[in-house]
């Protein structure tokens, strides 16, 4: 018998590299680029800053037009005012603008991102004060590299002294939103301002501060959950920005008048352009990120490159996944007309409520100590609460009455008034006569507040009028 021979194993343990799961942050130095997409970036942001920072400043009838007020629990957005009750009412239209966003997603991509996202114009506020004080990109990166100086330390603290002082703009503003802007702006340079407001003041400056001055792109590829989500929205109809790689590839450098068909290249002469304009670093060439926010600065890039070389536009774009696959795209699409009739009904369910909604409340509660009580001959009477809720900008006197059950009154106050914004608990006694109540053991019955100066402005309440049943 031939002698077995068995392999010898090396069980010594297999040198393992080191493997970090958190990737160091690059510093990522953005070159200015103009264009058609970048007008019109301008043209969506500063309606938005406009709007932020003069929106506190706007007046109604007296009174600052936007303003949330939370110490008296009503929120004034100019002609309507939302106290707490209304709290559905803003849940209802935050899922709208939801809603919203999905609809323009689903239609045009990251479009929202690109162009209103209050962190991507924040962002380009500040990126805009990094060139003024540090120079172009490669000015910035020489500067970074350099050794400290005089000069280096007088850019560095222009930026920053820009940076902080947006940020504190931007922080008053927000305040001013919850407290009278016209008393804050005075204040708080006097040290008269509550400490509140100091402190609300110097945390959204830094928030801003730091969002828009240091971490920038991080906010989009990390904190935000809409990158996360927008795949789920996203289909091959989607409105994308996006690189002709059929028509651009192979890529590389040549002379302007050099036939590129002849040397066996694309149109992509390799520039790198789109990836140094672009905000948070990526390459386009390398097709759809998550980091991507659709902002078109590198269509506006590679266009004027194109432009120089003399060949069309267009090698980025604005584009769908089917139409670069040579493809028909489809606007209307079962995702898009559920998303927009979804939309269009919250929307007109909303405006509804809103525009029918009266300036009272009511609600009645009845006494559960006892469920009735006979009184004089005859007579049956039950016990309620009823709280009334003045939700106008004025004192307003209510009459109260009961209907749903024959020849029952009200035993003790009927009118009442309150001041604007009110809350009153009003115990009141409903006495009806027995035979009125047949052999019903309950009746429902309709409690009413009625303003006395517009009868238009009333509120009711349902409830039960409760007897001894069956005479036996």
């Amino acid at each position: 018998m031939s002698e077995e021979r068995i392999p010898v194993v090396d069980l010594a343990p297999a040198e393992v590299g080191e493997v970090d799961l958190y990737q160091k942050r690059e510093r990522i130095y953005t070159r200015k680029v103009e264009g058609f997409f970048q007008r019109l970036r301008l043209y969506t942001g500063w309606p938005l800053l406009i709007m932020y920072f003069g929106g506190p400043w706007l007046q109604w009838e007296g009174r600052q037009a936007i303003w949330f007020d939370l110490p008296a629990r009503k929120f004034h957005i100019f002609g309507i005012t939302f106290w707490p009750q209304d709290a559905p009412l803003l849940a209802w239209l935050l899922v709208i603008a939801a809603f919203a966003l999905f609809t323009v997603t689903v239609l045009a991509g990251r479009v929202w991102c690109g162009y209103t996202c209050p962190q991507t114009v924040w962002t380009s506020i500040f990126m805009w004060a990094e060139q003024l004080s540090e120079g172009t990109r490669n000015q910035r990166i020489r500067l970074d590299q350099a050794p400290w100086s005089l000069d280096k330390a007088r850019r560095k603290l222009q930026k920053h002294a820009m940076w902080f002082g947006f940020s504190l703009f931007t922080g008053i503003a927000f305040v001013g939103y919850f407290t009278p802007v016209r008393d804050l702006v005075i204040e708080l340079p006097l040290a008269e301002a509550n400490t509140w407001s100091y402190l609300w003041v110097m945390f959204f400056t830094l928030a801003t501060y730091i969002n828009a001055g240091w971490l920038r792109e991080q906010v989009c590829m990390y904190m935000c959950p809409y990158a996360r989500f927008q795949a789920v929205m996203f289909d091959r109809d989607t409105l994308i920005v996006s690189y002709d790689a059929e028509r651009g590839e192979p890529r590389g450098s040549r002379r302007r008048e050099a036939d590129p068909r002849a040397a066996g290249l694309g149109d992509c002469i390799d520039c790198e352009l789109c990836v140094q304009v672009c905000p948070t670093g990526i390459d386009i060439r390398n097709g759809l990120q998550l980091e991507c926010i659709t902002c078109a600065l590198c269509i506006d890039a590679c266009d004027s490159v194109m432009d120089r070389m003399n060949y069309p536009r267009g090698l980025i774009r604005y584009t769908t996944e089917n139409a670069l696959e040579g493809r028909p795209t489809h606007v209307l699409r079962p995702r898009l007309i559920g998303y927009s009739l979804a939309l269009l009904a919250m929307a007109g369910v909303f405006l509804t409520v809103l525009l029918t909604r009266v300036p009272v409340g009511l609600d009645a509660i009845r006494e559960r100590g006892q469920l009735f009580r006979q009184v004089g001959s005859g007579m049956i009477e039950n016990v309620y609460t009823l709280k009334i809720r003045n939700m106008s900008e004025d004192a307003q006197s209510y009459r109260i009455g009961v209907d749903g059950l024959d020849d029952a009154v009200i035993e003790g106050r009927t009118e009442v008034s309150l001041a604007s914004g009110e809350v009153l608990a009003v115990p009141v006694a409903v006495r009806a006569p027995r035979e009125r109540l047949g052999d019903n053991r309950s009746v429902p019955i309709v409690f009413t507040v009625t303003a006395t100066v517009d009868a238009a402005t009333s509120a009711s309440a349902d409830s039960r009028f409760l007897g001894p049943g069956p005479v036996r």
